[in-house]
């Protein structure tokens, strides 16, 4: 496609865990050059700005009349169900508007990491059926194990440790397997499930904590001990080997 008529743009941008300070220099640029941003609107926002909007909102001021809603819905815990598959369609339907409306780039702020647990990719490949020649990138962004690891000063992994990320949607089955292998292991979307998740990670061997709202003004970080009742679905496991020297597991 010549310079007359460059292609159009879909981005995904991650935005982080909730502390706009977290938002990468690329990800603001991203964000400012867009012609419209999507951000999630789910039940828990209601009619007010959802977490990823605060953040662009934050972060990307000059972004903020670009801004426009889509519905997401967070009640769905696992499978295509037909409420997620109309979420995905709208969000996608939003975009094709944007790029028949004249729109050259459209970007979508999600969360963490686009590339992790995110919507992104299924709104990317419902455009690419409408619209094949969209480019479609990606602004990679700071994940709440990563902030949690930052905030309290837990090395995520050393030397040859092993890293497990497992969403616990998954099953407990699958934490158990993750467990047997991995030093280090994280969970997401522990909800009601909690205890049962701390329950599985008890060890002598490692050191767990819940964070949640990490990077907020609200945030809490927990060890498990301390952690009491079902986890929002901002929180996230850290259980980490207890390490008793420097550089003991080079």
């Amino acid at each position: 496609m010549d310079a007359a008529h460059p292609p159009r743009r879909l981005v995904g941008v991650g935005v982080g865990p909730g502390d706009p300070e977290h938002v990468t220099l690329k990800a603001v640029r991203a964000l400012e050059a867009s012609d419209v941003v999507l951000v999630p609107a789910t039940e828990a926002s209601g009619d007010d700005a959802g977490r990823a909007e605060t953040i662009v909102v934050t972060a990307a001021p000059a972004a903020s009349e670009k801004i426009r809603r889509v519905p997401f819905t967070m009640a769905d815990r696992s499978g295509v169900t037909a409420r997620r598959a109309k979420a995905w369609e709208t969000s996608a339907a939003a975009a094709i508007e944007a790029f028949e409306a004249g729109a050259q780039t459209v970007s979508f702020a999600t969360v963490g990491d686009p590339s992790v647990y995110s919507t992104f990719s299924y709104l990317a490949g419902t455009v690419l059926g409408r619209f094949p020649d969209v480019e479609i990138e990606v602004v990679p962004g700071i994940t709440a194990m990563q902030a949690l690891a930052a905030a309290s000063r837990t090395p995520l992994v050393e030397g040859t440790e092993v890293l497990a990320l497992v969403p616990v949607t998954s099953g407990l089955d699958t934490l158990d397997r993750a467990s047997e292998f991995a030093d280090t292991v994280v969970a997401y979307k522990a909800g009601r499930r909690l205890p049962e998740v701390l329950g599985r990670l008890a060890s002598a061997d490692r050191d767990t904590l819940v964070g949640t709202n990490v990077g907020l003004p609200g945030q809490r970080i927990v060890p498990a001990s301390d952690a009491d009742g079902p986890a929002n679905y901002f929180s996230t496991v850290l259980s980490a080997p207890r390490r008793t020297s420097t550089g003991g597991r080079l």
